[in-house]
């Protein structure tokens, strides 16, 4: 399987990051942590985006501007038909813009938007923010969406809910997010399917989940690379003891260490988006959840106490990081999924959705 990427791929990859140069730059980003609700100690409940919490800080609502300039460049509509209004692309192409937007730090709901595509109007250009659910739980910026996704069944279906009532429509509670940028509601139980729009078999809710993960995946890809980035070129210009910290062999460990997972991620996700096995895509975002957390806390030792400080960038990537882990498929779920894949492999069991009890004594289906 060959990874080299093709002219076309380098050149979407680095328009992608010129793009967010000019329009998502670090200052911007910095900007909107240090709002009133990127410090605030707790998020009280909300009627819709930006409203006040108990301290009165205002909930992070998604940049409407910059998510219909994302919509302008076709990041939503990549995947989508040419005679659709799309690029025609796949996933190999959509993975490279989402890594770079992982390592921006490029908040909103991308990866459901996406998804979202040729499936819900307004979604492809960007004029439309669309969240979604695979379940009873936790989801991401609900008081910014004009819809949610509700991927539980067979088929994905669609909750609208204009002018940011979706914590109200679906009786969510807000709870306070570690990452400052990525607002968290719970919802306990979702609504009927009476309030609820049919998307058509073409809207495979299995295959939007997994997607849903490898987009996230190439996320956590992106600001594994950023956080092996920023520690490599602190350890070349920070100096101690009248040479480079870098010249430590303890630094060059850490350095050396975050490089071979980002490399490992990489490999993971790339073959998982040329592929799209369940087991390649689990198995992708376990190893690019591993890097991106464990990156992030190595890049934090190598910068030493000045890594700890609010000013430094480091505790962004590792906090979203954190979040990112737990959506889609969490850590636990992913790796219960491949230890039933083994054990199906190794009892010759070869249908899918089986899980093999390791006891050996029934079969459960999934």
């Amino acid at each position: 399987m060959d990874f080299r990427l093709t002219d076309d791929q380098r050149a979407l990859q680095a328009g992608m990051r010129t793009l967010l140069a000019a329009r998502y730059p670090r200052e911007r980003l910095r900007a909107a942590v240090d709002a009133p609700h990127g410090r605030s100690e707790v998020l009280g409940t909300q009627e819709g985006a930006g409203a006040p919490g108990v301290h009165g800080a205002a909930e992070p609502a998604v940049d409407r501007r910059l998510w219909a300039a994302l919509g302008e460049t076709g990041f939503f509509a990549l995947r989508l038909p040419e005679e659709d209004g799309g690029a025609g692309l796949g996933l190999p192409e959509a993975v490279l813009l989402f890594e770079e937007a992982g390592r921006a730090l490029l908040p909103g709901p991308l990866a459901a938007t996406q998804l979202a595509a040729g499936l819900v109007p307004g979604a492809a250009d960007g004029t439309r923010i669309v969240t979604a659910l695979d379940g009873p739980g936790v989801t991401a910026h609900l008081a910014s969406a004009d819809a949610v996704l509700l991927l539980t069944g067979d088929t994905a279906r669609l909750l609208p809910v204009e002018g940011g009532t979706g914590p109200r429509a679906l009786a969510a509670a807000p709870f306070r997010s570690v990452d400052p940028l990525t607002p968290l509601h719970r919802v306990r139980e979702l609504p009927s399917p009476a309030r609820t729009a049919a998307l058509g078999p073409a809207a495979d809710a299995a295959r939007l989940r997994r997607e849903a993960a490898l987009l996230t995946a190439a996320q956590q890809l992106g600001s594994a690379r950023a956080t092996l980035a920023l520690a490599v070129s602190h350890a070349r210009h920070r100096t101690q003891f009248g040479r480079p910290v870098g010249s430590f062999q303890a630094v060059q460990h850490l350095c050396a260490q975050m490089l071979v997972r980002t490399d490992l991620a990489r490999a993971g996700v790339y073959a998982a988006s040329l592929t799209e096995a369940p087991a390649e895509i689990m198995g992708a975002k376990l190893l690019a959840d591993s890097a991106a957390i464990r990156n992030a806390r190595d890049c934090l030792q190598v910068h030493g106490g000045l890594g700890f400080t609010w000013e430094a960038d480091i505790h962004l990537h590792l906090k979203r990081a954190w979040v990112r882990a737990c959506q889609w498929q969490s850590t636990e779920e992913s790796e219960e999924f491949l230890a039933n894949e083994l054990l199906m492999d190794a009892a010759g069991e070869n249908a899918p959705g089986v899980w093999w009890d390791t006891l050996g004594e029934e079969n459960v289906q999934a």
